[in-house]
């Protein structure tokens, strides 16, 4: 459930469980802008940079994060990247944060847009992305002791912000400081409207030098301190391995499909300079050429890693494709339907009690009924899903400035080159060779992201298995004829239907349906016979049974026609009335995309993003966020321990 607030007669936003304001008397924007922002030496701090990283405990109602972000679009001489981490063990809801903060005319735009994306906050790590991804807001929604120790995290400048250390003296003791202590370099600004004795102590104890600055009123005076120790900071073993930060500069990406496209957008908004190299003539002409697909998160009852996974993915997949694509065309958010056909309930008991219900919940009656599934049907609707065509996706990330598109390039193999270092020149670059030995392209940092072709690029380093996967589908043409199958929304359990979607520009023009997919595994051979397309049917056809039993029948003739021909399955020059899409793809042992560097120590600048599976739609772009991220040294757009799940490290 969300926080219970109650509303003072001044408009002034209480907390029942601490019996404080969240404001001080005199409004919270006067706090928020002298305080904490310029508290921090901000906006002239980051001048020039190319990230900033600001940490805040406590985000309340989110003036702070508001006021910086606000200060950080007024600025010409504003860094590439805002960051601002903030944590909240007990979010507000939805409506009170518009109400609190839309008071303020000059940020009524950014609060109705924060208020856009204030769902869904369960416990956990949650990444929100304001104006084209320049500004990312992660909240850490738990515990801030809690949070700051499973996190991995450096920043440039505290808020440290919260009820006072009478009403919640957990949020300042000694404990939480040093957490907050360990996310600092040697430099980092921190204030606080506090000056009590006990916090300057604790401070002082953590490393930081503290000094007393003229308040705002009615506090004479508040705390500004910087963190210079007089003893150098013990580096976890996990940071002694990780490669150092790589500032923005050129890049090769290889592979033109949803995983490279996605990891040259995330760094070509970041400042990078990137060349994506694919062998085919055209973006997304393998995997990623799927007529039509569906996102949806994962569910389980014990909200396993692969659930927690998703809704990350989801949330990167549904921001990005509002920036990107027309929705109704290119894509719809329009929920997807769970029909579990193996009977298990993939939701816990309790997970409708609290936010986890904006993401999935027990399927309604009206949605069972418009699928045909009797009332008892174990399914789940998931509010936060829908269908997007993947090549149209790849193609508008491929579109974002900094990118360099390059078809015909194949690359057979890598090669290392090395330079004199210098002081803007690392002294490794890679080349990117052709068949023949010619160099495509050239860069200090590469990243693999060519799906089933990556195999070859790492040398088989690591055990990812070809996937190959076949699709029905079908077009509907004839205006007078209603629309075949009618189902209003995509389904999904064992195999997925995406029932309509336009194959134009125009959303009333000729419509596709599309069923998949098979999984045949260690199988490369494209395009397959006319006998592996007969059986790939003869699978989706008994998927969709399974699937959607009452719906099925309304297809039944067009795949009944199509099993019970002889091979070839359609005329010479003509198409045939039921078609087929095949591609091969690649997991890794257990399932998981692999994010990170290939070896940090023996091939410092070779990255991947690859082995997306059948997945790619959910977590492809959530993939290039986090390797970004890691080239970056920027705070992870996800759960630290779900970072490590997909990391490289894994395999070696």
């Amino acid at each position: 459930m969300t926080e219970p607030i109650e509303w003072l007669p001044d408009g002034t936003p209480y907390s029942p469980r601490f019996g404080d304001r969240y404001h001080s008397e005199n409004g919270g924007l006067t706090q928020a802008s002298r305080v904490f922002l310029h508290g921090c030496g901000l906006p002239e701090a980051w001048a020039g940079q190319p990230q900033w990283r600001i940490l805040e405990t406590g985000f309340g109602f989110g003036l702070n994060f508001l006021v910086t972000w606000a200060a950080w679009r007024a600025d010409p001489e504003r860094p590439t990247l805002l960051h601002f981490v903030s944590t909240e063990a007990w979010p507000v809801s939805a409506a009170d944060l518009l109400r609190a903060t839309s008071v303020h005319p000059d940020l009524a735009p950014l609060a109705e847009a924060l208020h856009q994306q204030w769902w869904g906050l369960l416990p956990g790590v949650h990444r929100l992305r304001f104006d084209g991804g320049r500004v990312l807001l992660t909240l850490y929604v738990g515990d801030t002791q809690a949070m700051l120790r499973q996190q991995s995290l450096t920043v440039d400048s505290i808020y440290l912000d919260g009820f006072s250390p009478q009403r919640n003296p957990d949020s300042w003791d000694l404990h939480t400081l040093k957490a907050v202590a360990r996310c600092c370099r040697r430099g980092t600004q921190l204030a606080t409207w506090t000056i009590a004795r006990a916090v300057r102590d604790a401070l002082a104890q953590c490393g930081f030098e503290v000094n007393r600055v003229p308040g705002v009123p009615p506090k004479r005076d508040n705390l500004h301190a910087t963190f210079n120790p007089r003893w150098e900071p013990r580096t976890s073993r996990q940071a002694e391995a990780a490669p150092a930060p790589s500032p923005p500069g050129p890049c090769i990406v290889i592979g033109g499909g949803i995983a490279g496209a996605a990891a040259a957008a995330s760094l070509a908004r970041r400042g990078w300079q990137v060349t994506v190299l694919d062998q085919a003539p055209e973006p997304a002409s393998g995997a990623s050429a799927l007529p039509a697909g569906v996102f949806a998160p994962h569910v389980s009852p014990d909200d396993s890693v692969l659930s927690r996974l998703s809704r990350s993915g989801i949330r990167t997949t549904l921001e990005q494709a509002r920036w990107l694509l027309n929705e109704g065309l290119d894509w719809a958010h329009c929920g997807v339907l769970e029909h579990r056909t193996d009977g298990t309930p993939g939701l816990s008991p309790d997970w409708t009690q609290g936010p986890g219900a904006a993401w999935s919940e027990p399927a309604p009656s009206a949605a069972l009924a418009a699928a045909q599934l009797p009332p008892d049907a174990t399914a789940c609707w998931h509010h936060q899903a829908g269908w997007v065509r993947p090549a149209r996706l790849a193609k508008a990330l491929l579109g974002q400035p900094g990118i360099q598109w390059r078809g015909n390039c194949a690359v057979a193999q890598l090669r290392r080159a090395e330079a004199p270092a210098t002081a803007h020149s690392p002294a490794t670059t890679w080349q990117a060779l052709d068949a023949q030995g010619q160099v495509l392209a050239e860069a200090p940092t590469v990243v693999i992201a060519a799906g089933a072709g990556s195999l070859a690029l790492l040398n088989h380093r690591w055990p990812l298995q070809p996937v190959r996967g076949q699709v029905s589908w079908g077009v509907h043409t004839d205006p007078a004829t209603p629309l075949r199958p009618l189902i209003p929304f995509p389904a999904n359990g064992n195999g997925n239907l995406v029932p309509r979607f336009p194959l134009g520009n125009q959303a009333d023009g000729d419509q596709g349906w599309v069923m998949g997919s098979t999984f045949e595994r260690d199988v490369r051979a494209l395009p397959p016979s006319d006998a592996e397309i007969h059986a790939a049917h003869a699978t989706n056809w008994a998927k969709l049974q399974g699937l959607l039993p009452d719906i099925a029948p309304q297809l039944e003739p067009l795949f009944a026609q199509t099993l019970s021909a002889p091979a070839p399955l359609s005329a010479p020059g003509e198409p045939p009335a039921l078609r087929t899409w095949a591609a091969v793809r690649c997991t890794a042992p257990d399932r998981l995309p692999i994010v990170g560097p290939v070896d940090a120590a023996q091939l410092p600048g070779l990255w991947a993003s690859t082995a997306m599976g059948a997945r790619g739609l959910t977590l492809a772009l959530l993939c290039g966020e986090l390797l970004a991220a890691r080239l970056q040294s920027e705070p992870l757009p996800l759960d630290a321990r779900l970072a490590k799940a997909l990391g490289t490290e894994r395999l070696q």
